[in-house]
C-alpha cells in the first residue's frame, strides 16, 4: 500500500528530471542539481507534476517523505528561479568589495577577510554594507551566507556585526554609574 503525498511538486516545461532508484536529477536553465533519496520513497512523475510516495504512515516514512518533497521542490525552484540570501553589514568602517568572483570584507580587524565563493555561488555588493549571495542549491546558499555572518556576528550592545535582512538583533543596556 503506497500513500501519495497530498502536494505534487509542479515542473515548468524548461526542466528535465530524470528519476533513478535512490537518485533524482533535475535539470534546468540555471543548472543541474541531484539528491540521493531514501530507497523506501519513491518519486514519480505524472504529467507536468512529481509526486512522493511513502509505503507506510509509520513516523519514520512520514519524516522522510516530507524531507524528499522539500528537496526535491528547492531542487526545481533552484533550476529555474534560483535562491538568494541578503546580508546587511552594521558598524563605523565596515564594508564590503568584490574582488573577481570573491568577496572581501573589512570588519574592524588588522587585516581583511577574504571569502572564496564556491562554485555555483556568486556574490553581489550593490552598496559597501550590503551582500547578496546567490545560487541554485538553498543549501549551499544558505551555508555561504552563514559563514559570511560567521564572520563578526551582531554583537547586543551597539549592534555593529554582520546580519541577514530584516534580521531582530536583541540589543542590551550598557553598563550604568
Amino acid at each position: 500500500m503506497s500513500r501519495i503525498g497530498r502536494k505534487p511538486i509542479p515542473v515548468p516545461s524548461s526542466v528535465t528530471v530524470a528519476i533513478e532508484p535512490e537518485l533524482v536529477r533535475v535539470n534546468g536553465p540555471r543548472g543541474e542539481l541531484f539528491e540521493r533519496i531514501h530507497r523506501d520513497i519513491t518519486v514519480v512523475r505524472e504529467g507536468e507534476a512529481l509526486l512522493v510516495r511513502r509505503p507506510t504512515d509509520r513516523g519514520e516514512h512520514r519524516a522522510l517523505h516530507g524531507l524528499t518533497r522539500s528537496l526535491v521542490a528547492n531542487m526545481v525552484e533552484g533550476v529555474t528561479a534560483g535562491f538568494q540570501k541578503n546580508l546587511e553589514i552594521q558598524g563605523v568602517g565596515y564594508r564590503a568589495q568584490l574582488r573577481g568572483r570573491d568577496l572581501e570584507l573589512a570588519l574592524g580587524y588588522s587585516h581583511p577577510v577574504s571569502i572564496k565563493a564556491p562554485d555555483g555561488i556568486e556574490f553581489e555588493v550593490p552598496q559597501p554594507t550590503r551582500v547578496v549571495v546567490r545560487g541554485i542549491s538553498k543549501q549551499l546558499v544558505g551555508e555561504v551566507a552563514a559563514n559570511i555572518r560567521k564572520q563578526r556576528p551582531p554583537e547586543p550592545y551597539k549592534g555593529k556585526g554582520i546580519r541577514y535582512e530584516g534580521e531582530y538583533v536583541a540589543r542590551k543596556v550598557g553598563k550604568r554609574a
